[in-house]
């Protein structure tokens, strides 16, 4: 179908009417975008608070990466694995050098990723720690998000993500985010891993207690138990830190990330470990044909490369704490609409009294009125905008927070 100018209800008509229902966007149609902000079929300006889940924390069409785009494609997008290509290997290694370790595995989706952790961990239960063939335990976090594959929300402590989808499974044991004593009951002889975010997103923005994952580090060091570290929310600088497991001066013995590592532009994902636990792969146990094409990797590796040269990283540090601020200011002026607020750099979400408010009418109210956000939960409001957010953008977006919030509140 040529697409055409229409109004945003003529889009939405399409979407609801050829689309299927699994989506429940805030109602407004993006027709283009730039830096932090938005513009829709009718010419509205947006301040962009989502980042796309943090997919675009470079923002929106960064020159930098578009040009890296634009001279790839140009000479060749995907051959498939099935060869070398000139970009994958400078991107890894770059990759390994800002993460810290000595294998990257490259995939597309953040759900492929944590596939690949998976299936990486119980290679290594069985062939490492020698954990009896189709016995392997991977220790899990109530609440947790992954991804949408049928393995991982059979591991979700989320009815709504597993309702129909059986059977799922089994192999994955529950403890309650971070508290320890509860991660040694689930443990057994047969615990391969711990797989956990080092923020729970999905949850709410929810952080644990000071001096969890230095517990959390030394007893899986202690019982030989893999930590594998969830970041593709949490890394490449939305904590202020290039990777939020730094904030614990830890390291995890796996890395994932996703969303931001492909600047916006396309699907880009890693797992990343050292040989140690990376080398149980061998040719024909795991692959993608468009995981590490050569147009990912060259406009990823241009995002690492903008991430250090624009300081992006140091920007959410010193960005984070002003959006914190504000947002306590809209909590002190909503009185009881707003229960908490939460969060670390970039990312903070508002806990929204269901008793006093709906988040996703306050989510429709603030984009209304030029500001976008979305919902999580049914009563948290994320904030988690592009790590190039200036003050004056984050002073004009809360404000209209506030004035929504107080309107709300009555």
């Amino acid at each position: 179908m040529e697409q055409k100018s229409g109004t945003t209800e003529m889009y939405i008509g399409l979407e609801q009417r050829y689309g299927a229902r699994n989506y429940h966007p805030v109602p407004v149609v993006v027709d283009r975008a730039l830096d932090c902000l938005v513009w829709d079929v009718q010419g509205r300006e947006y301040i962009d608070m989502m980042g796309a889940y943090s997919a675009v924390s470079h923002g929106h069409l960064h020159p930098r990466l578009v040009a890296a785009a634009k001279r790839q494609l140009e000479k060749v997008a995907v051959t498939s694995r099935a060869y070398h290509s000139n970009t994958l290997g400078p991107f890894l290694a770059k990759l390994c050098d800002v993460a810290g370790f000595e294998r990257a595995l490259p995939m597309n989706t953040g759900a492929e990723a944590v596939e690949t952790a998976i299936k990486c961990a119980r290679r290594w239960g069985y062939r490492v720690k020698g954990i009896p063939d189709g016995q392997a335990e991977i220790l899990v976090a109530r609440g947790n998000f992954h991804g949408r594959t049928n393995t991982i929300i059979g591991f979700s402590s989320e009815a709504d993500y597993r309702a129909g989808f059986g059977p799922f499974t089994p192999g994955f044991r529950h403890f309650d985010f971070g508290d320890m004593a509860s991660i040694e009951a689930a443990a057994g002889p047969n615990t391969c891993a711990v797989l956990i975010e080092p923020i729970q997103g999905e949850a709410g923005i929810v952080l644990p207690p000071p001096g969890f994952f230095r517990a959390l580090r030394d007893w899986c060091t202690k019982n030989r138990v893999l930590l594998i570290d969830d970041e593709v929310q949490a890394g490449l600088g939305r904590t202020g830190k290039w990777f939020a497991f730094e904030h614990e001066g830890i390291r995890p013995d796996a890395l994932i990330l996703g969303k931001a590592l492909g600047g916006g532009l396309l699907p880009v994902s890693a797992f990343l470990a050292d040989a140690a636990v990376m080398d149980v792969f061998n040719p024909g146990s795991h692959g993608s044909t468009f995981g590490g094409n050569a147009l990912a990797a060259a406009v990823a590796l241009e995002g690492l490369q903008v991430l250090e040269d624009e300081k992006l990283v140091e920007r959410a540090a010193q960005m984070g704490p002003l959006l914190m601020e504000r947002l306590l200011e809209v909590q002190k002026a909503a009185g009881q609409l707003v229960r908490d607020v939460r969060g670390r750099g970039l990312w903070i979400g508002v806990d929204i009294d269901p008793a006093h408010g709906s988040a996703r009418e306050l989510v429709e109210r603030m984009a209304q009125r030029g500001v976008l956000s979305k919902e999580t939960h049914e009563t948290v409001i994320r904030f988690a905008p592009p790590l190039t957010v200036t003050p004056a953008l984050i002073e004009k977006a809360t404000r209209i927070f506030r004035e929504v919030a107080v309107e709300a509140r009555g």
